[in-house]
């Protein structure tokens, strides 16, 4: 046993090196299929965790393993990992500067209006490393689940609730959750909407009917629903129905930008859209290459057709399609390397947007993939956390 000790170690080493290497390989491969996207997402979200385990598997082979071919090939795994996995932290400081010049062209001097900013207690900096490995506490709330607020077609619809602690008249966020209008339910993200509920904020993380058996527009009507009803009942929930926010996320994104900028829709005071798509016409045209959903397939599902079919739907369908003036603010939160809803085509809104005399804020974070913010306490996110309710706290003042 004691001759087959050394051989045992220095394998279960060469196994951690490659482990270490495969992981933080996915900081810069696209994901090819939706099974290898959590890794896509979440490898830059804790590339600081990666650090560590590529420097302590560096130790470990130039510790454990003699001089052989095994040992350099072990080591340069191990230290391509490192450099890998230490990208996102290199690209940190210039990314919140780029962000926060972003926001100061949208917004102009926005920090001075934000009296209330330690008082509600927001993040004080963009980004904390220690944030990444001990959390991020969302803080007290008040939470209430399975409000009914629509039953179309037999089928009941309901939102769950997250109020701040005390008792009182606050804006309000309406949540819109992602799952390609085929999956998903109020809870997701449920971290942000306590975080925003205990930063001052009633929050209704609302559901909508789902394809392939309901299609577009039914989506959309639902969100109006919930809309309505919060209006209606805004007393009730302890919302100001003046200052009220849409924050969607992918295909929950598309939908709050569709129920903001219709002409016929409730007026809200803002929109935050993360990684929503914009132009479903192009983004059938041009998919994404990698293209681990399948956009087309999705959107055919979603829309009951093709754009050769169906033009007028698709325009209909397609947030773009109704830039105007005086449009609510909007906030576009977008990774570059998004693999599921390409950039190019928020960057098009945005200058759309902006062309128009809107108010449109983009910030663009150069490591992240679709759906980033799914590790609450990652890079991605505490930066779009620190910026959104900077953003919020603004519009709603």
């Amino acid at each position: 046993m004691s001759h087959w000790l050394p051989v045992i170690i220095q394998t279960l080493v060469l196994l951690l090196s490659g482990a270490a290497l495969f992981l933080s390989s996915w900081i810069v491969v696209p994901a090819p299929t939706m099974s290898l996207l959590p890794l896509g997402v979440g490898a830059p979200e804790v590339s600081p965790w990666l650090v560590v385990l590529n420097a302590i598997a560096s130790l470990l082979v130039l510790v454990t393993i003699r001089r052989t071919p095994w040992q350099f090939l072990a080591l340069a795994a191990s230290l391509l990992a490192l450099l890998l996995s230490v990208l996102p932290l290199l690209q940190m400081p210039a990314t919140q500067q780029h962000l926060a010049v972003a926001m100061q062209d949208g917004l102009g001097n926005y920090r001075g209006n934000l009296p209330n900013r330690q008082q509600k207690g927001m993040r004080e900096q963009p980004f904390v490393l220690a944030d990444v490995f001990r959390g991020i506490n969302p803080g007290e709330s008040r939470y209430t689940s399975g409000i009914v607020f629509s039953n179309p077609d037999g089928v009941p619809l309901s939102m769950d609730l997250y109020r701040p602690p005390q008792v009182g008249n606050y804006p309000a966020l309406i949540i819109i959750y992602a799952g390609a209008w085929r999956s998903g339910d109020p809870t997701q993200n449920a971290d942000f909407s306590r975080y925003m509920a205990a930063r001052g904020y009633s929050v209704f993380a609302i559901d909508y009917r789902h394809t392939p058996r309901y299609r577009f527009p039914a989506q959309l009507d639902d969100v109006r629903a919930a809309l309505a009803f919060i209006h209606q009942h805004a007393a009730e929930y302890e919302a100001d129905p003046e200052r009220i926010a849409f924050v969607g996320r992918s295909a929950g994104g598309h939908l709050a930008m569709l129920a903001a900028y219709e002409p016929d829709a409730l007026p809200v005071k803002a929109v935050v859209s993360y990684y929503g798509p914009v132009d479903l016409s192009g983004g059938y045209a041009d998919p994404p290459r990698p293209d681990p959903i399948d956009t087309r397939a999705v959107l055919k599902t979603f829309m009951g057709g093709t754009p050769a079919t169906m033009p007028d739907r698709y325009r209909l369908a397609s947030p773009i399609s109704y830039v105007r003036r005086s449009l609510p603010p909007t906030l576009l939160v977008h990774g570059s390397r998004d693999n599921l809803v390409q950039l190019k085509f928020i960057q098009q809104m945005h200058q759309r947007l902006r062309a128009d005399g809107n108010i449109s804020v983009l910030l663009e974070i150069p490591w992240a993939e679709h759906a980033f913010d799914a590790v609450f306490q990652g890079l991605s996110n505490q930066l779009a956390l620190y910026h959104t309710e900077r953003f919020l706290d603004w519009a709603l003042r």
